[in-house]
């Protein structure tokens, strides 16, 4: 088929966004990237003429990767008493186009979608979506990994114990793991910048500490 849809689903902050680039590398495909306001218009009618906009410079990028994030805010279920029916025409566009009514079988359009709620999708938008990948919270192997990563440019400790935090860190997706390095991160600082401001007699500090576990 000419458009094939694969589906990104799972927690927030499990890098699908990032997922959907490096597959885009690696496939050596052109990379569109679209949310709802590159297809929204304050004019009638015009959403629909982006939509068509958006296939035909598709078509000549061939092959290329439609990314669509945040895909149920897009193309969420129809029929809401809130639905406007230009954002219901645009839809239609869109997945009538995405069928490939209007593109050659030549042509290797793919449409990447990723989203947090995929129960909020239309149904017509799953029935396009054959292929499904779930992207799990990682695990501790998976957790420690990203750990250092995180730190592979911070001072920590010789026998700072990366194993430890992996297991202490269940429930944690990769941005929280980030986020958790960078607080911790400022610990040291905060310590430096603190004896500082004391000015302390014959404190001659003027480094900053390794990064310990319990930061």
């Amino acid at each position: 088929q000419p458009c094939k849809g694969i589906l990104l689903f799972g927690p927030p902050g499990t890098g699908k966004t990032l997922l959907a680039k490096a597959l885009a590398t690696e496939a050596g495909a052109n990379f569109i990237s679209i949310t709802g306001s590159s297809l929204t218009s304050k004019w009638f009618g015009d959403a629909e003429k982006l939509t068509k906009a958006l296939f035909s410079f598709a078509s000549r990028l061939a092959p290329v990767i439609i990314f669509v994030d945040e895909v149920d805010s897009l193309l969420g279920a129809r029929g809401g008493a809130m639905e406007h029916e230009a954002t219901r025409r645009m839809r239609n566009e869109f997945m009538a186009a995405w069928d490939g009514l209007r593109s050659k079988d030549s042509q290797r359009i793919l449409i990447l979608g990723a989203t947090n709620r995929p129960f909020d999708l239309d149904d017509a938008v799953i029935r396009r979506l054959p292929r499904r990948i779930y992207v799990d919270l990682p695990d501790a192997q998976n957790r420690m990994k990203i750990l250092k990563i995180l730190l592979a440019k911070e001072n920590i400790e010789c026998e700072f114990g990366f194993d430890e935090l992996a297991n202490a860190t269940e429930g944690y997706s990769g941005s929280d793991l980030k986020n958790l390095c960078v607080a911790a991160a400022y610990r040291p600082v905060h310590e430096l910048l603190e004896e500082e401001k004391k000015g302390a007699a014959g404190s001659t500090k003027t480094s900053l500490r390794s990064l310990k576990l319990d930061d």
